[in-house]
């Protein structure tokens, strides 16, 4: 049985081409073996719209989904909070398909719900008002009306302005709030959630209403390439260089 393979948090830029090197070598190597492979937010550091695709880095990205998927393998992609741009000729140019905000699938046969994760950080009020803010359809549209160059210029002050807040943030608010991931447990009736975002990567184990869960948070790109293996047999991590 071929496993799923799940990844996040690439953050893929021009200026970090050992992550670039790790992607290209997981589209031509594991993710060939795969049942489907699920990229569950920020795959890039930075989307502006669709547009992007023309710029020479964005495009090879774009390539090796598509070949990817053109070799048969279903793979499925969900907006990050840095590349919450993604859209329709993104999806259509690499063969994959845009996820929900919150999406069920059956794994392992266990069903398992596949999110970002950045929802579930509500203790961060300054950050979830932003959040609201960015997945706003109608700013969106507005954002996406302004000239390329323009939304470059947005995106990085945008990254520059994070980092700063970030930094003088108590780390305690930046992870998830307990009662928004049972919340997330009890709604859905699942047992398994697999979420990026807090670049904490981990395996939790938890009783939500008397029923055994678990959380499994996915590694960023920081270092290396690191991928979540799953199938029958259970989960492994795996990691992956260029």
């Amino acid at each position: 049985m071929k496993p799923t393979l799940l990844l996040s948090d690439l953050h893929l830029a021009p200026e970090r081409p050992a992550s670039a090197a790790a992607f290209h070598a997981f589209t031509r190597g594991p993710a060939r073996g795969a049942a489907g492979v699920y990229i569950l937010g920020d795959l890039f550091d930075s989307w502006v719209g669709d547009d992007q695709r023309r710029e020479p880095f964005p495009r090879e990205v774009v390539a090796s989904l598509r070949a990817l998927t053109s070799a048969g393998v279903p793979a499925w992609v969900a907006r990050g909070n840095r590349d919450f741009l993604l859209g329709e000729d993104f999806a259509r140019a690499t063969g994959a398909t845009l996820l929900p905000e919150q999406t069920i699938v059956d794994l392992g046969g266990m069903r398992t719900l596949l999110s970002h994760g950045d929802e579930f950080c509500t203790d961060d009020v300054d950050y979830q008002r932003w959040r609201a803010w960015a997945r706003d359809p109608a700013h969106q549209r507005r954002l996406l009306r302004l000239p390329y160059r323009l939304r470059r210029w947005i995106a990085a002050w945008m990254r520059r302005r994070s980092r700063s807040e970030t930094a003088r943030k108590p780390a305690a608010i930046l992870d998830v709030n307990a009662a928004a991931i049972d919340d997330a447990f009890r709604r859905h009736g699942v047992a398994r959630l697999i979420h990026g975002h807090t670049h904490r990567p981990a395996h939790h184990s938890l009783v939500v209403d008397g029923r055994p869960c678990e959380r499994i948070v996915l590694a960023d790109w920081d270092d290396s390439g690191h991928f979540l293996e799953l199938d029958a047999a259970g989960l492994r991590t795996r990691d992956i260089t260029g």
